[in-house]
């Protein structure tokens, strides 16, 4: 069975091996609906903004699960107006900076996973839709699972330029 920071690993190395493909498809045009709307719509520059922003943001909200109360509150819906905010603004960086940021978000998350103990995994958050979750069921959830599949999203993107 492949560990959770194994996948982390795999998700890193998925990134690094899309960058000059992405990097060399530039100019990338700036998605127009980008908030709420599906993500099929989204181009590589909103694909990267926002796993470079959720990685951190979840890892913030794993820490608050940890150091708080039983079922504290966390997380963010996709309608959330500085998840939004933040696609907005991070999609017109530079593409290294996202690839960059994004690398630096996996590796804080393989070294946090590493660390966790049984009482912190054993914490319990309460998320707004998906109900309580403990420590331990959040990082597939909201990072592992959902990094590998924004790299999906960004072969499919480069796939159906390259067609």
């Amino acid at each position: 069975m492949t560990s959770d920071t194994d996948r982390i690993e795999a998700a890193r190395a998925g990134y690094a091996h899309l960058r000059s493909r992405v990097e060399a498809g530039e100019p990338w045009p700036l998605a127009a609906a980008f908030g709420t709307e599906p993500e099929s719509s989204w181009g590589p520059r909103e694909v990267l903004a926002h796993v470079a922003e959720m990685l951190p943001f979840w890892l913030g909200e794993l820490e608050r699960v940890i150091a708080g109360p039983r079922a504290v509150p966390f997380g963010r819906l996709e309608e959330d107006a500085s998840r939004i905010g933040l696609i907005a603004r991070e999609r017109t960086l530079p593409l290294h900076v996202l690839f960059d940021r994004i690398d630096v978000g996996l590796v804080a998350w393989a070294a946090r996973l590493a660390s966790l103990t049984d009482v912190e995994l054993a914490a319990v958050g309460l998320h707004p839709r998906s109900g309580e979750m403990t420590v331990a069921q959040m990082p597939e959830r909201f990072v592992i699972g959902h990094a590998e599949g924004h790299i999906t999203q960004l072969e499919t993107i480069l796939d159906g330029r390259s067609a």
